[in-house]
């Protein structure tokens, strides 16, 4: 018999880094006009291929809570390079800052309905539905 983990696959996980993803891509837009500001963003493909079942949040100082400022399930949060650098050196693109985040809602949506059609499942399996 499968555990719930199995039956749920990546996808708990998913949502977490999703989470945290768009926490991220909506600060790079709030300081989109702060001078020298890097905008910052996740590998998130790289980071669900390489976890090992269960991600964890890294820290990297005892005093930390367990979300880390700079690490997100194992990965380090990277600066993006600008396509065309600004006098202020701010490294925001905008459109494009808002276009992953469109994109990385949109996944979270698809991640949570399908977390919700499994669970839906598990449910008529338990009544003997």
């Amino acid at each position: 018999m499968p555990s719930l983990d199995q039956a749920l696959g990546i996808h708990p996980q998913a949502l977490l880094l999703r989470a945290r993803r768009a926490e991220l891509l909506a600060g790079n837009l709030a300081n989109a006009d702060t001078p020298n500001y890097r905008a910052r963003d996740i590998d998130f493909r790289r980071v669900l291929n390489h976890h090992d079942g269960i991600m964890t949040l890294a820290t990297t100082h005892q005093a930390h809570l367990g979300v880390g400022a700079d690490r997100y399930f194992g990965a380090e949060l990277k600066y993006r390079d600008p396509l065309q650098p600004s006098l202020d050196q701010n490294t925001v693109d905008v459109s494009a800052e808002r276009a992953r985040f469109v994109d990385n809602s949109l996944r979270y949506q698809a991640s949570l309905r399908f977390l919700d059609g499994r669970f839906a499942g598990l449910k008529s399996a338990f009544r003997g539905e």
